[in-house]
């Protein structure tokens, strides 16, 4: 419904706060309604006696209950119970027109896409620059990386590059281009959420094990031992 009817309300709300406020706590309030449909029953507490109440002086006696009236009462809720609507609502379906195309949103959107493509470009260049060995300009671009690691799609670019170095047998790295790797590594993996566990996360598992430097000969450390203290 939202992309049905409200395209051109939120372009006429853009850069007026207050208004988008507003129409945030409206959908918030329909989310909460569709979700608690039935408001809670409010239950009546009957206080007890206080301790010793009985030893009191001047304590009223209790009136007489008037039968007639009592049933008249009951009688009362009874014919409102039965004239009650039922207590489920029938559910309603509509049909929601599509809307706009989803090209006309996503032109709004064209910055965004451009930043991230960007991003990614960043990813690609850095991740060459680390094994052509050119550490000064891998340098230069590595804390933009570790800001673009914030996003899934420059995590997800992270283990394609990687994969590709592995595949060309460039596996055994220099302590360098370990330590730079090891780094793109642990902020991949700390900005993981728990859905990437079976996407990023694991398509970095084989990597672990692949990429590795010698320490002197016959000893070899493999990454894995460098981020496997990640959830």
């Amino acid at each position: 419904q939202l992309v049905a009817y409200e395209v051109k309300r939120m372009r006429t709300e853009e850069g007026n706060k207050q208004k988008i406020l507003r129409h945030i706590k409206e959908l918030a309030e329909k989310l909460y309604k569709n979700e608690n449909p039935y408001p809670a029953v409010t239950m009546h507490k009957v206080q007890k006696p206080t301790e010793g109440c009985h030893l009191r002086l001047h304590q009223k006696p209790f009136p007489r209950l008037d039968e007639g009236t009592v049933q008249w009462i009951i009688d009362q809720a009874t014919a409102k119970l039965q004239t009650a609507p039922p207590a489920v609502k029938a559910e309603k379906k509509c049909m929601v027109p599509s809307g706009p195309p989803i090209a006309a949103i996503m032109e709004r959107n064209g910055n965004a896409l451009a930043n991230s493509a960007r991003r990614l470009e960043v990813v690609r260049n850095c991740i060459s620059y680390v094994f052509e060995n050119k550490m000064l300009e891998a340098k230069k671009l590595f804390p933009a990386v570790l800001r673009a690691m914030k996003g899934r799609a420059a995590r997800h670019c992270l283990t394609q590059e990687l994969n590709l170095h592995v595949q060309q047998n460039r596996a055994v790295l220099d302590h360098q281009q370990f330590d730079f790797v090891i780094r793109m590594m642990n902020c991949c993996l700390q900005d993981c959420t728990a859905m990437d566990e079976h996407g990023i996360a694991a398509a970095l598992l084989p990597l672990v094990t692949a990429f590795c430097r010698k320490l002197s000969p016959g000893i070899t450390q493999f990454a894995y031992s460098c981020v496997q203290e990640h959830v």
